[in-house]
């Protein structure tokens, strides 16, 4: 006997605030260059920036911005540029 399952249809709405960008530690960079991308990413001020680097290096991941998934996915390709490991998370 087969069974279907409904299968609810995904909220596609990127218009909401429900998305975070995240960084990855790795051990291919130096800190200060992915400040300096963080703050080409971002436009954070220095200080933010290291703060979240440094949580990277620590933790292994960091909040790098939240908000809608246009904002998130800019942020994304900027620190990629330079091969940085990153994902973006649907905020609950």
């Amino acid at each position: 006997m087969q069974t279907e399952e409904l299968i609810k249809p995904v909220d596609t709405d990127t218009s909401s605030e429900g998305f975070t960008l995240i960084l990855f530690n790795d051990s291919y960079h130096e800190f200060d260059e992915v400040v300096v991308q963080v703050i080409k990413a971002t436009g954070y001020p220095y200080d933010k920036a290291e703060s979240i680097t440094m949580e990277a290096h620590t933790k292994g991941r960091a909040a790098v911005i939240s908000g809608a998934l246009d904002i998130c996915l800019s942020a994304q390709a900027i620190l990629e540029e330079i091969n940085l490991r990153t994902s973006i998370e649907v905020s609950a």
